[in-house]
């Protein structure tokens, strides 16, 4: 366990927000699109992954001739129509007091997620967290995605600390894995509306932030 905490780097689809539902409903209707029959067992291999990614990916896997960056754009212009018009999307139960807290206590805080820059501002603007982070990290800008380490390699430089001061929260295995490959302490958040993620890899796995106050 971490003794000396310092920095504390935040996955956000599924750990700061609930909106992996909005994001599994826009890949649907974007797959429904190409007339692509994606299985649960396929899609649960792209959670945590950049977009660009998934898409490189299932292009190669169904032999596609559609630009990836053009289904990016498709299944992004369906997310936000989803994000903009759900008026029940919230913050993770717990988690908005678990940031509080850990910046009130002088920690530095992270944002390592692999959804795009533009959906990220919005939303810390919608819910009002810029003012906690340190920085904002999007993978889509990266050259590799979780689970590739690389996202998570360069929170820790930006957050100008020693990876064994350093802890990650994910709620995906890909997350997981690119925590592991980093080598920073990793808590697997068992999101309640996630099923289909097993954090077996974590090392150590969470169902409350709450209980991360009991330990820093």
């Amino acid at each position: 366990m971490i003794q000396n905490l310092k920095c504390v780097i935040f996955d956000m689809d599924g750990v700061i927000i609930d909106s992996e539902q909005l994001h599994k409903k826009a890949y649907y209707e974007t797959f429904e699109s190409l007339g692509l029959k994606v299985s649960e067992e396929l899609y649960v291999t792209l959670t945590g992954s950049s977009t660009l990614n998934a898409f490189q990916r299932l292009k190669k896997h169904f032999n596609l001739n559609d630009n990836p960056e053009d289904l990016v754009f498709n299944k992004r212009k369906r997310y936000v129509n989803f994000f903009e018009n759900d008026p029940n999307l919230h913050l993770v139960h717990g988690v908005e007091d678990i940031i509080k807290y850990f910046h009130k206590k002088g920690i530095t805080l992270i944002l390592a997620s692999s959804s795009a820059m533009v959906n990220i501002n919005r939303v810390f603007d919608r819910f009002d967290l810029h003012q906690y982070f340190k920085t904002k990290i999007s993978g889509a800008d990266l050259k590799a995605s979780k689970p590739h380490p690389e996202i998570f390699e360069k929170a820790a430089v930006l957050g100008d600390f020693p990876k064994e001061n350093c802890i990650v929260i994910e709620d995906s295995d890909n997350g997981i894995k690119a925590a592991n490959d980093a080598g920073i302490f990793v808590f697997g958040y068992k999101n309640p509306l996630v099923d289909n993620q097993t954090l077996k890899n974590a090392n150590a796995v969470i169902e409350s932030f709450a209980e991360l106050k009991e330990l820093f």
